[in-house]
């Protein structure tokens, strides 16, 4: 197949570079990896992302049989994600001229932005053409959701509620994530037989459990519970990925040291607002010299980072699939995550891992305690998380997947309505 991925502002070359930054995370490796699958099928792939540098070449191989091309929309510099919407146009009008010389069998879109402007590019062809370009829609984060629990905080544009119904009722196909992502499609009024269930995968040639590891304390069972383990938090540094929550239950894990990777390069740590916020919450919980801020780390860098934890932590407030968790079980590292979003279908509560609710330190410390406790069962539950992902999450496995996808999508637009 010819595929066309469109990734506004999660670009899958910033994975070269490291992850972590606000608007850089679980998006770019999705289409990353998904692109780089499918190439390596023996299909072409054209990754549409959004020209943030001037010095950008206009198309770029990142691997056998991908092409990313960065489209000209809103100015060649660094445009937060919120304030994109205006610029969709301009980027839908690339799109519309590039699939008029040749159009895709299908085109993947990531991100409700993203939609918007591959729907205006499909729309705009010819009557016979149009029918061959259908939609497909992956919203990686929906717009009700942030609502709900960012409310006053949630800086996206007044419009994307609609607009994200509008483009899901639209396409011709809409991948959720995950199990809990179906149900608020289904409250926005997308029907139910346009909606597939596709996970994310995992790179376990790049995460396995054998490999090199950075240093770790050992668990100290004789005397303090925790004492001298390592937590590792990797994550973007935005508020709603509870980073805090991990800081404030360290209070309660004497001993323990807290590693939290993500965020700006290590040289704008000090000038960054939410490591400040972070680091005065760990001098109030009095953690601060347990607390230790590495900023952005390169993606080879991840795995031997993982291997080092006796546990990873991560606790979104919500979370449409996670990432993180899912590359820790391929390294054989238990996880400790909120019980919400793709969390639940990824992490099997009490086998690879375990659940606890959204901001509740004292709680998330409790079961932090038990697991260091408790060497033998944090042992079982890497294995049991390694065996997970390597049978149900290869991105071979998650790639025919979203392929059955588009071929159910291409046949339902060459259906006369």
């Amino acid at each position: 197949m010819t595929i066309a991925m469109i990734s506004e502002h999660a670009s899958p070359l910033a994975t070269r570079a490291g992850l972590g930054g606000a608007d850089g995370g679980g998006q770019n490796v999705y289409v990353a990896d998904l692109a780089t699958e499918m190439g390596r099928q023996g299909h072409h792939v054209t990754v549409y992302t959004r020209r943030d540098s001037p010095t950008l070449p206009q198309r770029v191989r990142l691997a056998p049989g991908v092409t990313v091309e960065h489209v000209p929309a809103g100015p060649p510099g660094p445009v937060p994600k919120d304030e994109l919407l205006p610029y969709m146009p301009e980027f839908g009008g690339h799109l519309e001229r590039r699939w008029a010389q040749s159009p895709p069998d299908v085109a993947h879109a990531h991100f409700w932005m993203s939609g918007l402007a591959a729907l205006q590019a499909a729309g705009r062809l010819g009557a016979r053409e149009a029918a061959g370009v259908p939609v497909v829609q992956t919203f990686h984060a929906l717009g009700t959701v942030k609502r709900r629990y960012q409310r006053d905080q949630d800086t996206s544009p007044a419009e994307r509620l609609r607009l994200e119904a509008a483009i899901g009722r639209t396409a011709a196909a809409v991948v959720a994530t995950c199990a809990d992502e179906t149900r608020e499609l289904l409250r926005m009024g997308i029907p139910r037989e346009r909606i597939a269930v596709v996970p994310c995968g995992v790179d376990l040639d790049r995460f396995r459990p054998d490999g090199p590891a950075g240093p770790a304390g050992a668990v100290d069972h004789a005397g303090r519970a925790g004492a001298g383990a390592r937590l590792v938090v990797l994550s973007r540094l935005v508020r709603r990925k509870g980073v805090d929550t991990a800081i404030e239950a360290l209070a309660q894990i004497p001993g323990a040291e807290l590693v939290v990777a993500g965020g700006p390069p290590p040289a704008g740590l000090d000038a960054d607002p939410e490591v400040r916020r972070l680091r005065a919450v760990a001098q109030t919980a009095g953690v601060r010299g347990r607390v230790t801020f590495l900023g952005r780390v390169r993606r080879e860098e991840v795995p031997t980072l993982l291997r080092s934890a006796a546990l990873v932590v991560t606790l979104p407030w919500y979370e449409p699939f996670g990432m993180v968790p899912l590359e820790a079980m391929a390294c054989g590292v238990p996880v400790l995550a909120t019980g919400v979003g793709g969390h639940l279908d990824s992490i099997v509560d009490g086998v690879t891992g375990v659940h606890v609710p959204p901001r509740r330190p004292g709680e998330t410390a409790q079961r932090i305690r038990e697991l260091l406790a408790d060497p033998t069962r944090r042992a079982a539950m890497g294995f049991a998380g390694s065996d997970r992902a390597r049978s149900r999450y290869s991105w071979a496995r998650i790639a025919q997947e979203t392929l059955t996808v588009y071929a159910r999508a291409a046949a339902r637009s060459e259906v006369p309505a």
